[in-house]
């Protein structure tokens, strides 16, 4: 069992950049993949982003292709989700969540969650 944490959420007006971490602890992290999702008031909890357990590979939402970029480093046990000209509709709580196959895009199949963080951008 993989524990989560994210951090980073905040307000921000459009068009600008926030970075989210998502620390783990527990077991050992490279051995997971990792992805984003976010799940905005009223809405089912969607996919945002996934990246594998060396890093190499990475699987983005459309809606977020060219604005955000995961990484991941595995001597801090850290996957990060730069956020660059954000948008109202990226207004969501955002968590991480462990998976066996970064290629995984419905929440399903990811097993261990954060709490979430809270990004809030302003028009």
């Amino acid at each position: 069992q993989v524990q989560l944490v994210e951090s980073g959420g905040g307000l921000v007006q459009a068009g600008g950049s926030l970075r989210l971490s998502c620390a783990a602890s527990g077991r050992t992290f490279s051995s997971v993949a990792m992805g984003w999702f976010r799940q905005a008031t009223g809405k089912e909890r969607a996919f945002v982003a996934s990246i594998s357990r060396s890093g190499a590979s990475r699987v983005y939402a459309d809606s977020v292709k060219g604005r955000f970029t995961i990484s991941r480093d595995n001597a801090k046990n850290t996957v990060y989700l730069q956020m660059n000209s954000l948008k109202p509709e990226d207004t969501a709580v955002y968590y991480c969540a462990t998976t066996r196959n970064y290629a995984m895009v419905v929440a399903a199949s990811y097993d261990s969650w954060g709490q979430g963080t809270q990004v809030t951008v302003s028009s």
